[in-house]
């Protein structure tokens, strides 16, 4: 072994093991108690990670924040020495909130409360006070998502994922769950809130409104009759006005997805119903016909009208519209230039449209039953990608009329990248001799996905 791998193995940056202290049977270091007098918090504003080297202590009786993409603040993970003394001209630092969605699995969960306890412990042994962030997933997480830090200790949390925005319901009652077990085991001294307190929450809440500590008022940091107080001893101040939290992203908790979906508004409401209903609207200025399947969610959409693009797109032009990710997701335009326009109501029937897209969005079947299922995949904008006589060959629709056919070089084989102007040009084109069309059900299917 050479004296470098030696240094490299032993290196206790890669180790993460310089806390002899830490709380429990993962090692997750113990971030010791940090002390604020109560004049510091009252009318506290934050400050984003990614703006400390630029704001260059300007602000310094704000607190650094991390409720940031973790992207933005992996780098004080990797090397954090270079970070200590731009971080220790301010107020004060919260622990990096390392996302802890309920869809990560628990391992992930875990390593990110690692993660944000290890920044805290070494941000602490630089001099810094610190302010560790809480953050939880499901029950599952609360065996470790609490643990390095002492009880008494003043914490922050955010509760922006768990509010309804957008088209996403309130998720309060995940919170409130993982809120009172953090009461319960770590009996905070003060709770830094970032983002409007429920009113069901208790203890010394310190409410900082996201807009106070926006760029907006970087040039104005003392409050004047905002209309909202940020105060030890918090009990309630919904009943004051509050300002919109806008523009700004934040994450780290809750769903990934935001909570179930739900319409936000009439337009929104054409997305949902009776299983089977076809709804009839008006969006965006022209006519839809919106089928509900049986989830009582839309799967398909007929749009009459070319949306001023009829280079790629026919009036009318159907989408499927599936929900994989809790957000409706339209496909590529079906389009029908060439094809007489079905009757909406009656292209498919409930159990025909789902045969055809568990075939169309999975890879388990290997084979194509039939020449119109074939063209249904391509035409409904899936990629299709296949092996034949021991070679790949993949297939895109990227426009109207474009098909493309593509396969790789190799072995002497100088490979395909051609457009096809239609899907039955598409099957009749050759491959060593055979017309795609008396080969395409014998082949064998590797990929059909959107």
């Amino acid at each position: 072994m050479t004296l470098e791998n030696f240094n490299y193995r032993t290196d206790p940056l890669f180790l993460r093991n310089q806390f002899s202290a830490h709380a429990d049977k993962y090692g997750i270091p113990i971030i010791p108690k940090s002390k604020f007098v109560n004049y510091e918090l009252q009318d506290l504003r934050l400050l984003r990670f990614d703006q400390v080297k630029k704001d260059n202590g300007a602000h310094a009786n704000r607190m650094v924040h991390f409720f940031l993409y973790d992207y933005l603040f992996e780098s004080l993970w990797k090397n954090p020495e270079p970070f200590v003394e731009d971080l220790s001209k301010y107020l004060g630092v919260m622990t990096p909130d390392f996302s802890m969605y309920i869809e990560m699995p628990a391992a992930v969960q875990l390593y990110n409360t690692f993660r944000n306890r290890w920044c805290g412990a070494y941000l602490k042994t630089k001099g810094l006070r610190v302010v560790p962030t809480i953050n939880w997933g499901t029950e599952e997480s609360f065996d470790f998502c609490f643990a390095g830090v002492p009880k008494g200790s003043a914490v922050a949390v955010s509760t922006y994922m768990f509010h309804a925005h957008n088209n996403h319901a309130e998720q309060k009652d995940l919170f409130m769950r993982g809120y009172q077990e953090m009461l319960r085991q770590i009996e905070p001294e003060h709770i830094i809130c970032y983002s409007e307190p429920f009113k069901e929450m208790t203890g010394n809440i310190i409410y900082v409104d996201y807009d106070l500590s926006s760029w907006k008022h970087m040039n104005d940091d003392i409050v004047k009759d905002s209309g909202i107080k940020h105060i030890i001893g918090y009990t309630s101040c919904l009943n004051k006005p509050v300002i919109t939290k806008t523009g700004f992203v934040m994450k780290g908790g809750g769903s990934a997805y935001g909570g179930e979906w739900r319409p936000k508004d009439e337009d929104d409401e054409r997305l949902v119903g009776k299983p089977g209903e076809i709804k009839e609207s008006t969006h965006d200025g022209y006519k839809t016909l919106t089928k509900i399947g049986e989830s009582g969610y839309a799967e398909r959409e007929r749009h009459f009208t070319d949306h001023n693009n009829s280079n790629k797109r026919t009036d009318p032009h159907d989408h499927i519209i599936t929900w994989e990710d809790n957000h409706p997701n339209f496909s590529k335009p079906i389009n029908y230039e060439d094809e007489k326009v079905p009757e909406f109501k009656n292209h498919l029937t409930d159990q025909e449209v789902n045969k055809t897209m568990s075939k169309i969005y999975s890879n388990d079947s290997n084979k194509f039953e039939t020449i119109d299922e074939f063209k249904k995949s391509v035409l409904w904008g899936c990629e299709v990608e296949f092996i034949y006589r021991g070679k790949f060959y993949g297939i895109t629709r990227l426009e109207v009329n474009n098909i493309n056919l593509y396969s790789p070089k190799e072995n002497g084989f100088e490979g395909i990248d051609i457009m096809l102007p239609s899907i039955d040009a598409l099957l009749d084109y050759e491959i060593d001799g055979a017309r795609i069309r008396d080969i395409i059900l014998d082949a064998e299917i590797t990929g059909r996905n959107l």
